[in-house]
């Protein structure tokens, strides 16, 4: 007869090994498809086909969700009406484990199989036996040198050009350079200069990874200097012109390539078969940010949300006494925005009714946090996750803030027993608001932050975004002092506005209120009164009327409109001092 297997599952037969086995080759499938979309970067900029790359940065973000819906379809035909058995799901947990031991990035299993047992028991809070969420994290077994990358070592007789040189020939693109020489000249000149201002000597090695990172119409080869025991970041940017690639930039300052990797930008497209090594890579090299951003701008958008989550509830746990508060500035008519005190995320809740004169719905707000999901950020819109059933200690909620979130907040928040259950919500780093920052920075800080704030209007027009309200208000500055866009309740495409010069206004009508004279249809827009409502001292609005005066003018809006409609507007994703030609 047969040999009989040990029953796997409580169900008594081999189910859960199968169900298992279905989510693990899911996974494997997606990470394939989402593999294949990834090296398309590379012909893209080879073939300077820019309308596909941005078809497939798009398809790229949307493919999780839709792998994960072909996966429950998979699972319903092989399951049938045990699909909604707990029993069978706890089981299938822990058949799956033992399979992920040897797989590297297994926290990427884990997140699927979670995101799967979630949407299946629409869980609220955690359920531990349906899915893996430990606050603590294990640790990686690989350290930053496991990332595949090419070792440059200088030798006494090297030369920095020689160096350079081998640098750019190894750089794996599909595209003929225009002057490879020139540019290797270009890089050793520029290198030597900020080892020089520096104090620096020559670095003894030069690392890069083997992984060309993509975005918008740029490559970029990532890599470090190891001079003595320090380690310096360095990155390449590459242009693909008509007649051919050139070296455009080079980043040797940690906080422009901070803002390079920054959660106001869109995600790469490097082909990497280890994430978790290439991430320890970066880290190594940004000690400062945080683990779900370098996830997010890799475009492991799920495993940054992952991330995020295991550090807020992780710092909850060990902070009992960690208040949650509403988070600095204006109270927002849409949304009510709380923080934990002393870790810089915010969590913003959609309210029930808007006070007046939003007359915007639930439904599109929710549309134009997807519209800036799927848009190129151009590192002036924050990255927002978005985030459904969330479970807190009551008590963790200062009183008046908790009561504001059940009455204004019903449709998506309510009591469970001593917790707090938050049905849907949006988590964003937090920046401090412009108009705090204004009114408290020095004045010579509060002039650069709103010259910057001009510069975040342009380049996000350059991008085809219009935000809406340009109050100071709806702009943080974060902590390398940009001006950053986040309140996405009025934002809109560039190509929905009208933009309209104030009529000449009649004796008469001059002792009227505006909103009695104007009449103003929906998608009207008037420049010209913007500066009204900047709410800066007269000096300061005097510095940003000087550099960005545009920005109040009409005609300059529908110059830009006509641009966009011809051209491509490049909004350069590093100072202009970064740049070598």
């Amino acid at each position: 007869g047969r040999m009989r297997h040990a029953p796997s599952d409580p169900t008594g037969d081999d189910t859960a090994q199968r169900a298992a086995a279905l989510v693990l080759d899911a996974f494997a499938d997606y990470n394939q498809r989402f593999g294949d979309i990834t090296r398309r970067a590379a012909r893209a900029f080879a073939r300077r086909d820019w309308r596909h790359a941005a078809i497939d940065a798009r398809a790229r973000i949307d493919l999780y969700d839709q792998c994960i819906h072909e996966t429950e379809a998979r699972l319903d035909q092989l399951l049938d009406d045990r699909v909604r058995s707990r029993a069978l799901w706890a089981a299938m947990r822990q058949a799956y484990a033992p399979m992920l031991t040897t797989l590297p990035d297994r926290e990427f299993y884990q997140t699927w199989f979670s995101s799967l047992s979630r949407r299946r028991f629409q869980t609220r809070g955690v359920a531990p036996e349906l899915e893996f969420v430990a606050l603590q994290r294990e640790s990686y077994s690989e350290g930053s040198d496991a990332a595949p990358h090419h070792a440059y070592v200088l030798d006494r007789d090297d030369d920095l050009y020689g160096c350079c040189r081998r640098v750019l020939e190894q750089a794996a693109l599909q595209a003929p350079w225009l002057d490879r020489t020139a540019d290797a000249l270009r890089l050793a000149d520029a290198l030597q200069r900020r080892l020089d201002a520096s104090g620096e000597s020559l670095p003894q090695r030069i690392d890069i990874l083997r992984a060309v990172f993509y975005r918008d119409r740029r490559a970029y080869l990532v890599g470090r200097m190891r001079c003595g025991h320090q380690r310096h970041p360095l990155v390449l940017a590459l242009v693909h012109g008509a007649e051919g690639v050139q070296l455009d930039a080079l980043l040797t300052d940690r906080a422009q390539i901070s803002i390079l990797f920054g959660y106001a930008r869109s995600y790469f497209h490097a082909d990497i078969d280890n994430v978790g090594a290439v991430v320890a890579f970066l880290q190594a090299l940004l000690p400062h940010k945080p683990l779900e951003e370098i996830y997010a701008v890799l475009g492991r958008a799920k495993q940054g949300k992952t991330e995020r989550y295991r550090r807020v509830f992780r710092h909850l746990m060990l902070n009992p006494q960690e208040q949650l508060v509403r988070a600095e500035g204006k109270r927002g008519m849409v949304m009510v925005v709380f923080t934990p005190r002393d870790l810089p995320v915010v969590f913003k809740l959609i309210r029930d009714r808007f006070a007046s004169p939003k007359d915007s719905s639930r439904r599109q707000v929710e549309e134009k946090y997807r519209l800036v999901f799927h848009h190129d950020r151009v590192g002036r819109l924050v990255d927002a996750q978005e985030f459904r059933d969330l479970r807190f200690a009551q008590q963790q909620f200062e009183p008046s803030l908790r009561e504001e979130l059940l009455h204004e907040c019903a449709e998506s928040v309510w009591r469970d027993g001593d917790d707090l259950v938050i049905a849907h919500c949006y988590v964003e780093h937090r920046l401090r608001p412009l108009d705090v920052y204004l009114r408290e920075a020095s004045p010579a800080a509060a002039r650069r932050a709103l010259l910057d704030y001009g510069q975040a209007i342009k380049d996000l027009a350059g991008s085809a975004i219009f935000p809406g309200d340009l109050l100071t208000k709806n702009f943080g500055i974060s902590r390398s002092g940009r001006a950053v866009f986040y309140d996405y309740d009025e934002l809109c495409l560039l190509d929905e506005c009208h933009f309209r010069n104030v009529p000449a206004l009649s004796d008469e009508d001059e002792t009227r209120p505006l909103d009695d004279v104007l009449y103003a249809a929906p998608g009207d827009v008037f420049p010209e009164l913007f500066v009204r409502f900047v709410g800066v001292p007269a000096p300061l609005r005097q510095a940003l009327c000087d550099v960005h005066g545009e920005i109040f003018d009409p005609a300059w809006w529908r110059t830009m409109q006509q641009r966009l409609t011809q051209e491509y507007v490049d909004v350069m994703p590093y100072p202009a001092t970064a740049r070598l030609r």
